[in-house]
């Protein structure tokens, strides 16, 4: 039997070899982009109504769900006489299936291994697996499918890939690729403005080819931007940067943006996902500057509120 495969990082795909599988409407793939990224992990009937249709679901919402989980079976299981993929549990669903079967996942270990080179100081080895990483991005991840699940992991993927292309860009400037880093520098700070880290790197990769001026220049539209858009003056990395520049210090060697220790790891900003979620990919941390101790004083940032799930009753027996 040729092994299943699927994509997220873009419009959902599925293949079983080189065959591709139909999917059905969006709302039956966003089903299963559910069960997908629950890394084995069951959903419930009540998870998988809260998935696709939120705090407003339609009457016949549990009915609907068997349906696809039926449909799905035609399409997973070589033998519909027994489920091997797509099975029973409690009154939901498990998708049984090897964690490389899913370009998540794939790029989540990517993340992981280049973590661990750049930990043993091999910058180049990481800064490759990254651009691998990123490579599997084939557009806007869940591309078109609806419910506030795909919506969540629209932006959780989304970030994710930004972290990812941070990291690279900063392996690149400490392998003295400075040059080239500018204008794909530039462009981020465009696309994401209230994005801190991209100005530093930017302001960074400008003061190494001695355009002080210009780093200058970064920093003041950085500011402009969070203090009109949030109210906020810049953090304290940014401002340090931004001290170290304005004093007319050469700046340091690329070199200096070596790797340090990985940060902590960060919460997962996605509530639901499955417990057990591999994290390395937000845990891999390059130093991006070699600053002082920052200054211990800054307002804090806001919050914002989530509003938790309500879960439907279970519905009857599962399939």
């Amino acid at each position: 039997m040729f092994e299943l495969g699927f994509s997220l990082l873009g419009p959902m795909r599925g293949q079983r070899g080189t065959e591709p599988l139909p999917l059905g409407a969006p709302q039956q793939q966003a089903m299963l982009a559910v069960l997908l990224l629950r890394r084995g992990g069951a959903a419930g009937v009540g998870d998988l109504v809260d998935a696709l249709w939120g705090e407003d679901p339609p009457r016949t919402a549990v009915t609907t769900i068997r349906t696809y989980a039926w449909r799905w079976r035609k399409v997973l299981e070589p033998e519909q006489s027994q489920a091997r993929v797509l099975t029973s549990f409690g009154d939901g669903y498990r998708l049984k299936l090897p964690a490389a079967a899913l370009d998540v996942y794939q790029a989540e270990r990517l993340a992981a291994r280049a973590e661990a080179l750049v930990t043993d100081g091999k910058q180049a080895q990481a800064r490759d697996l990254l651009n691998q990483a990123l490579g599997l991005w084939q557009g806007e991840p869940l591309s078109g499918l609806p419910g506030p699940f795909a919506e969540r992991e629209r932006s959780r993927l989304g970030e994710l890939r930004l972290a990812l292309l941070e990291e690279r860009i900063t392996l690149d400037l400490a392998l003295g690729r400075v040059a080239r880093c500018i204008p794909e520098l530039t462009a981020l700070t465009i696309e994401h403005p209230l994005r801190e880290r991209c100005y530093g790197l930017l302001m960074h990769a400008l003061w190494q080819e001695g355009r002080q001026a210009d780093a200058l220049a970064v920093y003041r539209g950085a500011r402009e931007q969070l203090v009109d858009q949030l109210g906020l003056e810049p953090g304290q990395e940014l401002e340090a940067l931004h001290r170290r520049v304005l004093s007319g210090e050469p700046a340091p060697p690329t070199a200096q943006l070596a790797a340090q220790s990985p940060a902590r790891s960060q919460s997962d900003p996605v509530s639901g996902t499955a417990p057990g979620r591999s994290r390395a990919a937000s845990r891999i941390r390059v130093s991006w500057t070699c600053l002082p101790p920052p200054r211990p004083t800054r307002r804090p940032r806001l919050r914002p509120h989530r509003r938790p799930s309500r879960r439907p009753a279970s519905g009857p027996a599962p399939l």
